[in-house]
């Protein structure tokens, strides 16, 4: 059974940075594209960005320039660190990981982190 868990979120003020890191478990992840979606309070869920297995990335135009995704194959692992925080990007943050669509993760069989929280302050 595939397993992702997030570590790292946490609070800081405006300017900060955090790193935020995923591991996944429970299957290869060759042929998985990874990446990070948002959600604040009272909004849908927000495309952060992705990774795929060969490195190329995808990044919301509201992060670019602020974070950097990326993955280390052999451990499973994607990180997002994020310099320049906001309060906007305060939100829960969730990995995901499946199969890839154009360098996006597919809904279909798209697997799921359990969330960590990043809170920003101004």
């Amino acid at each position: 059974q595939v397993h992702l868990e997030e570590s790292g979120g946490g609070s800081v003020q405006a300017g900060g940075s955090l790193r935020l890191s995923c591991v996944g478990s429970g299957r290869t992840f060759t042929d998985y594209t990874m990446g990070w979606i948002r959600q604040a309070p009272g909004k849908d869920r927000e495309f952060v960005a992705t990774i795929t297995y060969s490195g190329g990335i995808i990044y919301a135009d509201s992060v670019k320039g602020r974070f950097t995704i990326s993955r280390d194959n052999g451990k499973n692992t994607v990180s997002l660190q994020m310099n320049s925080l906001k309060p906007q990007d305060t939100a829960v943050y969730y990995c995901h990981a499946g199969p890839d669509c154009q360098g996006y993760v597919c809904t279909i069989n798209r697997k799921w982190g359990q969330g960590t929280q990043v809170t920003v302050s101004s």
